[in-house]
């Protein structure tokens, strides 16, 4: 098959990581995948893309992705493949357009539970069209296909749920970076884009109710929101307990050398990062939120939606309970296992096998 992968651009996300792994796996099958940008950005994913030798467009180097003009940009590229696979807004919005224009089997991932688009009357009727034009609607969990499915109003003709899933061994086997770390400190991380939706600051004011000479928070990430963020943290005086990674290529390493992995998000429709935790072998905190909760529930541990005192006292029982937080830890590392790159892959191609 010829599968083209279309998003908006490569950096720090769960839908950009779903590319970065799953490409490789089709293209050991035989099949031709390359993938399509609309903000070709050079990233960290984009280079371990490059360097497995897989064919990558752009359109542009950072601008608007909301360029009306890619619409017909995107044409010859829809004219080339058996299955386009789409993902995040405006890659959806504008390969829909471009359907109209010519045949093409549309398969398109929803990556969350919920996103601000949806607030908004104005945007009701074009993504009720837009979803019309795809053959298939994947969902990455129960509560994204039925969150989904509500929103519209309607039932779509194929919305299969495939749960996201990682390569466990490359976190069970990393290694701890002790260059890294002091020693004296415990270490809470979160890996996630710095933009609204991962609500760093959550975590960030939990920190108010810890003691700064026993623990420290590493955020790994960036995006629109990163001097927000510092702002924060320099407002609560925690210069000397935050610490801003960047985006890294290191993400296994880094969770290994962790003690407890966070997320602390307003809405998620899977929360790979929280998988990718539990396979380093750490317990993982998350919001009690659709999506992340079906992850991490009898598994990690829930707390409540922006609960910064529930998070901190969380923490400090993990902190303080070895039996506890051992436990914990095995409940996440066996519930790791259950979410399989090559599982998932497989999955993907039957589908796409179907639609042609």
């Amino acid at each position: 098959m010829k599968i083209l992968q279309v998003i908006t651009s490569l950096y720090i996300g769960g839908a950009e990581k779903l590319i970065v792994d799953m490409v490789p796996l089709y293209r050991e099958q035989g099949h031709q995948v390359d993938v399509l940008l609309f903000d070709g950005t050079e990233t960290t994913f984009k280079k371990q893309l490059r360097a497995k030798g897989v064919t990558i467009y752009e359109f542009s180097q950072g601008g608007w992705v909301y360029n009306p003009l890619y619409i017909f940009k995107l044409i010859p590229f829809l004219r080339k493949y058996d299955i386009v696979h789409t993902h995040n807004t405006a890659s959806q919005l504008f390969a829909a357009f471009g359907s109209v224009l010519c045949s093409v089997v549309l398969v398109t991932t929803e990556h969350n539970t919920s996103n601000r688009r949806r607030d908004l009357t104005c945007y009701k009727l074009l993504d009720k069209w837009m979803y019309r034009r795809y053959r298939s609607v994947i969902c990455i969990s129960d509560k994204t296909k039925e969150n989904l499915i509500e929103y519209l109003g309607f039932e779509l003709s194929s919305v299969p749920i495939i749960y996201n899933g990682i390569n466990s061994d490359v976190y069970r086997r990393a290694l701890v970076c002790s260059a890294m770390k002091d020693c004296e400190k415990t270490i809470i991380t979160m890996v996630a884009g710095f933009r609204y939706q991962k609500d760093q600051d959550t975590l960030i004011k939990a920190f108010q109710y810890l003691p700064t000479d026993k623990y420290e928070l590493w955020l790994v990430g960036d995006g629109e929101r990163r001097s927000v963020l510092e702002n924060l943290v320099s407002r609560l005086g925690l210069q000397d307990t935050v610490r801003f990674w960047g985006i890294r290529s290191d993400v296994p390493e880094i969770l290994k050398t962790s003690d407890i992995v966070v997320m602390s998000s307003h809405w998620e429709g899977f929360g790979l990062a929280a998988v990718e935790g539990m396979a380093a072998g750490k317990p993982v905190v998350a919001t009690d939120i659709p999506g992340l909760a079906e992850v991490v529930r009898d598994a990690g541990i829930l707390f409540p939606h922006e609960d910064t005192k529930a998070l901190a006292e969380t923490i400090m029982k993990l902190k303080e309970d070895s039996t506890y937080y051992q436990q914990i830890s095995r409940q996440c590392m066996n519930r790791a296992s259950e979410y399989d790159i090559q599982k998932m892959a497989d999955q993907y191609l039957q589908l796409y096998q179907s639609l042609i």
